[in-house]
């Protein structure tokens, strides 16, 4: 388990949602680009998505060398767009900005953010406890329901269940 509080590594993987999962072998390469996964069933009501397929997948990659090669779980993960991007250094600039008590100049940066990539769990749900609200909370469902509407995109391989 990571925490990338900074988001460099979210950056680098194009990852766009949490949790995110990436595989990455003993030689440092990455087996299996990220995807949605769980380690246990806490959000399979609200998510729709079982941990157990998973952890089972995981349990045969470490015992036996085999990797899944289902189509959801081939390929490569999506460059991210320009405003992606530039929703990504919005970001990190409105949290260091706030690391360093520039309230006003943080808020600037995150609404930019938002506006640049406004399906993005990165840069949307990430910021609700930076600016003091629960990531669980109304803003959170609020957002999820614009998610929903907007197709639930995700920048990788998605084992998300169609609902």
């Amino acid at each position: 388990m990571l925490l990338d509080r900074d988001h460099v590594l979210t950056d680098l993987y194009g990852v766009n949602n949490v949790p995110t999962v990436i595989w990455v072998d003993e030689h440092d390469r990455i087996a299996r680009p990220n995807s949605v996964a769980f380690g246990t069933d806490t959000f399979k009501d609200f998510t729709g998505i079982e941990a157990q397929p998973h952890l089972d997948a995981v349990r045969r990659w470490v015992r036996t060398g085999e990797l899944e090669h289902e189509d959801n779980v081939s390929g490569e993960v999506g460059d991210l767009s320009d405003d992606e991007i530039d929703a990504r250094l919005h970001f990190r600039i409105a949290a260091h900005l706030r690391r360093t008590g520039d309230e006003d100049g943080a808020a600037a940066h995150f609404d930019r953010a938002s506006e640049l990539a406004p399906l993005d769990f990165t840069i949307r749900r990430a910021q609700l406890p930076l600016r003091g609200d629960d990531p669980f909370g109304e803003k959170f469902f609020a957002f999820y329901a614009e998610w929903e509407a907007g197709g639930s995109p995700y920048n990788g391989l998605t084992t998300r269940p169609n609902r």
